[in-house]
């Protein structure tokens, strides 16, 4: 089974420096239907203009994954780390406890664009932590965080995996699902799962008996296998 979650259906929010597309209720965007799917709260792509960004604000008890995908975001953080997260790489924050931290486009004259991804974890007021990964490019299934760490990827606090998908048009694959329900979000392109057609923007709730994958096109997606 598919529950889709269009596109055109996801909140939006332009604050001038900020052109924000929110997957989930989020700000001041609420809407009931979209609350999360298991533990995956939120999913914002964000466009955060040339000097300008997020500044120092706080966190606790969320797991806070973001993916760069085009420019630089310059971070900052209460745990003394100070880093520039570049288009490709990937950054998780275990807020645990609670910690501050600030994400900047320092860019004089490009848009920096990033996923913001947001997960509960399956324990409360741990101690903070900080990880980043930088994946190579190849095409296929790359998992970028797991509970237990396999295949090189980020240790969330949480039971549930991560994967980044990227494969050219006309590939197939069926993804893995080890939790309870899966959450596809495409970056770009356009796919079947199963026989439901879903392009740029588009999400989708799948069970077991609809993992089937089909790219109409080169894409790019995220998959969550969630518990």
């Amino acid at each position: 089974m598919i529950t889709v979650h269009s596109a055109d259906n996801r909140g939006h929010a332009d604050f001038g420096w900020l052109d924000s597309w929110h997957s989930f209720s989020f700000g001041s965007w609420y809407d009931p239907r979209h609350m999360g799917v298991s533990v995956l709260r939120v999913i914002n792509d964000d466009r955060i203009r040339a000097l300008s960004g997020f500044g120092r604000h706080p966190h606790e008890n969320m797991e806070i994954l973001t993916y760069v995908l085009s420019g630089v975001i310059s971070h900052k953080d209460s745990m003394g780390n100070e880093t520039h997260i570049r288009a490709g790489q990937f950054q998780l924050m275990s807020a645990g406890s609670g910690l501050t931290h600030s994400e900047h486009n320092r860019l004089p004259h490009q848009e920096t664009r990033i996923l913001q991804i947001w997960l509960y974890p399956d324990r409360q007021n741990t101690a903070p932590g900080y990880q980043e990964l930088q994946p190579d490019e190849q095409t296929g299934l790359r998992l970028i965080v797991s509970p237990d760490g396999a295949d090189g990827s980020m240790l969330i606090k949480q039971n549930a995996r991560i994967h980044r998908v990227k494969l050219d048009s006309d590939s197939h694959l069926t993804l893995p699902l080890q939790g309870v329900t899966g959450y596809l979000h495409i970056i770009s392109g356009q796919v079947h799962l199963d026989q439901t057609l879903l392009a740029e923007g588009d999400g989708a709730e799948a069970s077991r008996d609809s993992l089937e994958l089909h790219t109409l096109t080169a894409t790019e997606a995220l998959w969550f296998d969630l518990p």
